[in-house]
Formats: C-alpha cells, structure tokens, sequence
C-alpha cells in the first residue's frame, strides 16, 4: 500500500482564532492542495492558533512529531509587525533552512506589490517534514504556490515534491496545467 501523504495547514492569526473574522488561509490552501495533488491520497491536518511564538512552536512540533505530516505550510505572521512571530517560531524548531522557497515567494510577490520586501517567509526541515511559510492573503498563497506562468515564474510548489521526496517522504505527483513538479531524469518515476 502507497504512503499516504500528510500535510499540516495552520493559519496564524490572533483575530481569526477568536473568531473577531472568518480565517481564509486554510480554505484557500485547501483548495489550492486539492487541485494541484494528483497522488498519493492526502489528508490535511488543520490547525487554526493565535499569533503566539509558544503555540506556533508547539503546534509545528505537534504536526511533525505526533501525526507525522510530512509537509507543514503555514500562513500569516510573516510581517514586520511586532506580533509577527511566526519565522521566528519556525526556526526555532528546525533542523536544517531551506532559504530558497523564501526567496522565490519574495521575488513572486514584487511582481506585484513592492511591499513584498517586508515579508519574513522562511522554509525548513524538521526531522522528515518540510515546513514552509506562506504569505497570509489567499491571492498570495495561489500565486506563491503556483508562480506565473505567463511571465515564466516558477511558483515554490514546483521544488516541494522532489524535496519531500529527498527527505524520505511519499511522491508525489502534480496536475502539471497547474503546477508540474519537477525532478532531476535520474528522480522521475511511473506511478502505477
């Protein structure tokens, strides 16, 4: 039986986790997930939390430690803010950086609003999961994730098979009309 792939959704946001406005993060990545995974079978694991570097620490350990997810995204929390902690949450319960989905998600988002440059989105591994933070409007998300394919922008989704896949994780497989995973010949193979 093929490894059922986890994935950790988690929106950080002191006014939606009590209920002051409705959180669209975790229905947006939801979505977003849902059409771009063509396999293996999925299953979310949502968490939706105060802006609180003690929460967000403790529920990024939960999901990796205890459920086994093997990719965490999270959304908000990324500004300049004081509150903003959530960067700093995720690195402090990583293993390795992986500072080149921040980058790419910085260089995506300046395409469109010259703010970008204040966001603090980080990526890493912990233990046999990759935790990434993604930017908090659900257009953002879309765009981070998918890129632009018109201007020949690669969104960050197209590099997170092929990481999970080098940290011991299922394969994954894309719908490439939306975003086509990419793997190095020698990494490809047929799912049956």
């Amino acid at each position: 039986m093929k490894e059922e792939l986890i994935i950790g959704l988690v929106s950080v946001s002191d006014r939606a986790s009590s209920g002051v406005y409705k959180d669209e993060g975790i229905p947006a990545l939801k979505a977003w997930l849902g059409s771009a995974i063509a396999a293996p079978a999925w299953r979310d694991e949502t968490r939706l939390i105060a802006d609180e570097r003690p929460i967000i620490e403790a529920t990024l350990k939960e999901l990796v430690d205890s459920i086994g997810c093997h990719l965490v995204l999270t959304t908000g929390g990324t500004g300049p803010a004081p509150r903003d902690v959530t960067p700093e949450a995720t690195l402090a319960v990583a293993d390795k950086l992986m500072p080149g989905f921040g980058e790419q998600m910085r260089q995506i988002s300046l395409k469109f609003v010259p703010t970008a440059i204040l966001s603090r989105q980080v990526a890493v591994i912990r233990k046999g999961a990759l935790i990434i933070n993604l930017p908090g409007q659900p257009r953002s998300i879309r765009e981070t994730l998918e890129g632009l394919r018109d201007a020949g922008v690669h969104g960050i989704f197209s590099a997170v098979p092929y990481c999970i896949d080098l940290i011991g994780g299922p394969y994954i497989e894309t719908h490439e009309a939306l975003v086509k995973a990419f793997r190095p010949k020698s990494a490809q193979r047929r799912q049956s």
